[in-house]
């Protein structure tokens, strides 16, 4: 079961292969999301400092009736901080927040302030002040695992180039008509895991017929397909869902797809509108050359 599956993290880090994400859970809503996942078998948990949800996520966590050793929790540093004090700060405010003595991985969010996401700029100093603030709560023991979201190669070298501890992890927006293959091959050829955020288009392929139809091949929803394509490239999906059922289907996808019908879906059409997501940066259409 797929739940039970990991990844190992180049640290030697263990991370569940699937994990939940939280974007759009309230705050007031989040512990009991927290605890339905957990009971049916989630052991890891994704929330960040922008979705203001970390107290939720943390009462969950604490009241969910599984060992705290047994969860694997993962939160973000806000895009905006970009100097070394206000970095750490907010690594401790997430940690006081999450009611947690340690976390598990702590990403910075994005590259950029969400204001400039992919202007341009690329933030390499100010990334760098972020980063040494989680390496030092890394050698600190406040954080098992460190790692980035959203950068592209050049961001991620910038950090391998001039940091003390290389990224372990990159989460990134990627699915089915969206695969960013240049940062896919870059984390593999640097030991950096590559993890897959709305993995079915935030609900925008849902509809897709060619893909329904593929999916319909193999008896599963359109959502278990995005899913399992995800894993099938070696990438760890953070499907969003407050609903038991689609918990329950989201981690059913214990099949294989034939190598022609990865292919097919490697090729699939770009997603033309993510409907009410739309305005959100990483929703815009501002993506690389690959992943159009």
């Amino acid at each position: 079961m797929i739940l039970h599956d990991t990844f190992t993290l180049s640290n030697g880090v263990s991370i569940p292969k699937l994990g939940l994400g939280t974007w759009f859970i309230a705050d007031d809503k989040a512990a009991q999301a927290v605890c339905d996942a957990v009971a049916i078998g989630y052991r890891h948990i994704d929330t960040a400092q922008a979705y203001e949800n970390e107290r939720g996520v943390g009462a969950g966590l604490r009241s969910c009736g599984v060992p705290r050793d047994e969860l694997f929790v993962t939160t973000k540093l806000r895009a905006e901080f970009k100097t070394y004090t206000a970095s750490t700060a907010a690594i401790d405010g997430s940690l006081r927040d999450l009611g947690l003595d340690h976390i598990d991985l702590m990403i910075i969010h994005s590259p950029q302030p969400w204001a400039k996401f992919k202007d341009g700029e690329h933030f390499f100093e100010g990334n760098l002040e972020a980063w040494r603030a989680l390496e030092d709560a890394y050698k600190a023991g406040k954080l098992r695992a460190i790692g980035v979201s959203n950068f592209d190669p050049v961001d991620v070298d910038n950090l391998l180039e001039n940091g003390s501890v290389k990224p372990m992890v990159n989460q990134v927006l990627a699915h089915v008509g969206n695969t960013p293959v240049s940062v896919i091959a870059h984390g593999r050829a640097n030991g950096v895991l590559i993890e897959a955020y709305s993995p079915v288009a935030h609900g925008a392929i849902l509809n897709e017929p060619s893909i329904a139809a593929l999916a319909g091949k193999y008896g599963v929803s359109v959502a278990q397909l995005c899913i399992r394509y995800c894993l099938e490239l070696g990438m760890l999906p953070l499907p969003k869902t407050a609903n038991p059922a689609h918990l329950r289907e989201n981690a059913a996808v214990d099949f294989k797809i034939a190598a022609d019908d990865l292919e097919t879906l490697k090729t699939a059409a770009p997603i033309a509108n993510y409907g009410s997501a739309s305005h959100f940066p990483v929703f815009s259409g501002k993506l690389d050359a690959d992943q159009r």
